[in-house]
C-alpha cells in the first residue's frame, strides 16, 4: 500500500468529522515522503491542519464550492476528456471492469473516475503502474493546481504532491490550454446551469468491448473535452 497516495485520496475527499480525526496521521505520512519537495510536504501538512481544526461545516462548503459547482476544477477526470458525452459512459464501465480485474472494489457513491477513487486504486497497485498512470493525467492535474492556486486553496498542494509522484513531466503547452480556458463561477447559477446542459451519460456495454488499462484510457487525456457555449 502506497500509504502517500491513500492519504492524498482521502485529503481530496468530501470533508467529514472522521476525516478531521485523521488528519494528523496523514500530515506524518506526507511529513516522512521524500519523493515530495519539502514546499510540497510543508504545504499539505497545513492543509492537513486547517482540515483538522477548521468549522466541518465551512469546509463542506468550500468543498462543494470548489469541486462540485465549477466543472473546470471536477474531480471526476473523464469530465476533462469526454465532458458528459456518451463516450464517458463506456470509459466508465471499462474503468469499473478494470478495478475490479485488480480486486479493487470502491466503497463509494462517487462516479468511478472519482480522482480520490482513482488514487485509492493506484495506492494498491506497484509503483510503476501507479507512476505511469499519473503521468499520462499529469497535465490536467497540473492545470487543477494551477486553478486551485489561481484562488488561493491550499488544495493545490495536493496536486503539486501529485505532480511530483507523477515525474514533474507534464506536457506545458497542454497545460496552459487548459488554464487559458476561463474559470467557472460557482455562484453565477445561470451560467451553471447553461454549463451542464449536456448530452446525457449513458451507462451500458463498453461498445469496444474489453477492459483497457487505467493508464491507456488516462492516455486520452491529451485531447481536452470540446467546450460549450451557452446560448
Amino acid at each position: 500500500m502506497d500509504r502517500t497516495l491513500k492519504s492524498l485520496s482521502l485529503i481530496l475527499s468530501y470533508p467529514s468529522a472522521e476525516l478531521q480525526e485523521t488528519m494528523p496521521a496523514i500530515a506524518d505520512v506526507f511529513a516522512a515522503d521524500p519523493r515530495l519537495p519539502l514546499a510540497t510536504r510543508a504545504a499539505l501538512e497545513a492543509l492537513a491542519y486547517q482540515l483538522a481544526h477548521s468549522d466541518l461545516y465551512d469546509l463542506q462548503e468550500r468543498y462543494v464550492m470548489l469541486f462540485d459547482r465549477s466543472r473546470t476544477l471536477s474531480l471526476n477526470l473523464f469530465e476533462h476528456v469526454h465532458g458528459e458525452s456518451r463516450e464517458r459512459g463506456g470509459a466508465m464501465v471499462s474503468l469499473i471492469e478494470t478495478y475490479r480485474d485488480g480486486g479493487f472494489e470502491p466503497a463509494t457513491s462517487e462516479l468511478p473516475d472519482h480522482l480520490p477513487v482513482l488514487l485509492e486504486f493506484l495506492a494498491t497497485r506497484p509503483t510503476r503502474e501507479a507512476q505511469e498512470t499519473l503521468a499520462d493525467a499529469a497535465h490536467i492535474l497540473d492545470a487543477l493546481s494551477g486553478r486551485l492556486e489561481r484562488r488561493e486553496s491550499g488544495y493545490a498542494a495536493a496536486f503539486a504532491a501529485l505532480s511530483a509522484l507523477a515525474g514533474g513531466n507534464a506536457d506545458s503547452d497542454a497545460v496552459a490550454g487548459m488554464l487559458g480556458q476561463p474559470d467557472d463561477d460557482p455562484t453565477d447559477l445561470a451560467a451553471l446551469d447553461a454549463v451542464w446542459e449536456e448530452t446525457e451519460v449513458t451507462f451500458g456495454p463498453d461498445p469496444n468491448a474489453g477492459c483497457p488499462q487505467v493508464r491507456d484510457m488516462l492516455a486520452l487525456m491529451d485531447q481536452p473535452a470540446p467546450q460549450h457555449r451557452s446560448a
